[in-house]
């Protein structure tokens, strides 16, 4: 039973999953995706058997997550969901698919973090349906294999270069690549967030919350309810003028950017001298990890330009440094 302290945690995850499409139509953007994996569970759904192993890559926020609940309401099948980093001895992932029901769509988030003996556990299973497990020690141990029910493996991963061959090989429904999102999709989903969540919220503040939403729905439908908290603290109707204000109290800029954003490259800029700098070297000066910067930091500030990654390190491009000159 939730304590009384657990409640607003437990309405944030209802909210979150309120906002999640639950069909394809209200699926925004990612066609080519949609498309080949339509196919994929169609031509499966025609058999009467489970569709092949699917894998999605790409930056965070972009909806891979969301692609998974919709393949297992596709197959009117449950879901059931764990992480690489969960899944740390092949016991685990051994009682994961030892109970799961037949017809499940099993999702691995972040899959690349999967240590090497699970990956090996896990090939028979994706290959065969088996799950191979040794019984004893010593010259007296020997090796049974357990039938596993049917069963679908959706993985994602926002590191796909350091998914090992080998496993990448193992899904045959194909390895899809998710990408930032259009301003004009970010507004439909933006639209429809708000629909969700019983705002009033005029094309302007639409447009004030797409073009700050670094291309990422998960950062728009977040951006979106602290600027309805905003309005709602303030007493005020939502307009242009209380989203900027909103966004302008949150340290976040019309491009998207943020306080943390704006160190990482006054830090390029003055420790480094604009580079080229090397991850750790970068990571150390913001005080943070060197994924936390890759995964994070980067990816939009690439996406604008802002950053070059040279065999050598990171660059400040001319772009980046016209944007500093601009926040001076």
């Amino acid at each position: 039973m939730s304590s009384p302290t657990d409640l607003p945690k437990l309405r944030d995850q209802a909210l979150d999953s309120a906002l999640r499409p639950s069909t394809w139509d209200d699926y925004v953007g990612q066609g080519h995706v949609k498309a080949n994996v339509s196919v994929v569970l169609e031509a499966a759904r025609m058999r009467g058997d489970m569709p092949e192993h699917i894998l999605f890559y790409g930056p965070p926020g972009v909806g891979k997550t969301t692609l998974a609940h919709l393949v297992a309401a596709s197959l009117d099948a449950p879901l059931k969901s764990t992480s690489g980093v969960a899944i740390e001895r092949a016991a685990d992932l051994a009682s994961i698919l030892t109970n799961l029901e037949p017809g499940t769509v099993l999702f691995i988030d972040e899959i690349h973090q999967l240590s090497s003996k699970v990956e090996e556990l896990l090939y028979p299973a994706l290959e065969s349906g088996s799950l191979d497990i040794i019984l004893g020690k010593g010259p007296s141990a020997r090796t049974v294999e357990l039938a596993l029910p049917p069963f679908t493996l959706v993985g994602a991963t926002t590191r796909v270069a350091q998914l090992s061959s080998p496993l990448r090989s193992r899904f045959g429904g194909g390895v899809y690549q998710l990408d930032f999102y259009t301003d004009e999709d970010l507004r439909s989903i933006i639209r429809r967030s708000a629909g969700v969540l019983g705002l009033n919220a005029p094309d302007e503040v639409i447009e004030r919350v797409a073009s700050r939403s670094r291309a990422t729905p998960r950062v728009a439908n977040a951006l979106l309810k602290r600027v309805r908290d905003y309005s709602q603290v303030e007493n005020k109707e939502l307009s242009a003028e209380v989203a900027d204000l909103a966004c302008e109290l949150f340290g976040i800029d019309t491009l998207g950017l943020t306080k943390d954003d704006r160190r990482y490259l006054t830090t390029l800029r003055d420790s480094f001298k604009s580079g080229p700098a090397g991850i750790r070297a970068l990571a150390s000066a913001l005080h943070e990890d060197p994924d936390t910067v890759e995964n994070v930091y980067e990816p939009y500030l690439l996406r604008l330009g802002f950053v070059e990654r040279s065999p050598r390190g990171r660059v400040l491009t001319s772009k980046g440094k016209e944007y500093l000159l601009g926040t001076n």
